[in-house]
């Protein structure tokens, strides 16, 4: 079993920053691979991130070269860095680990 809580949404302008953090319980989180899903009102989630083990990356294009995924196994964390941020950045973001989801994160972007 594993337990996911994401935290670091908000409120920020465009052009601003924000990091996201994913926290789990469970040691498997270690062990495998992490993503970042959001969801914008009234589309369907779609994929942002991902980190495996070892630390390999991917983006999907919308977000590449603005946004960085990292991790820290000693901390059983995963990190969104979100640089650049656009009003079409705005949804609820997601943490994703095997079949687990944490309760995500409201992101914002608006003057």
């Amino acid at each position: 079993q594993v337990q996911l809580v994401e935290s670091g949404g908000g409120l920020v302008q465009p052009g601003g920053s924000l990091t996201l953090s994913c926290a789990a319980s469970g040691s498997i989180f270690r062990l495998t691979t992490v993503a970042w899903y959001r969801q914008a009102p009234g589309k369907q989630r779609e994929f942002v991130a991902r980190i495996t083990r070892g630390a390999n990356t991917l983006y999907a294009d919308s977000v590449k070269g603005r946004f960085t995924i990292s991790r820290d196994n000693a901390k059983n964390t995963v990190y969104l860095q979100m640089n650049s941020l656009k009003p079409e950045d705005t949804a609820v973001y997601y943490c994703n680990c095997e079949l687990f989801w944490g309760q995500g994160t409201q992101v914002t972007v608006s003057s």
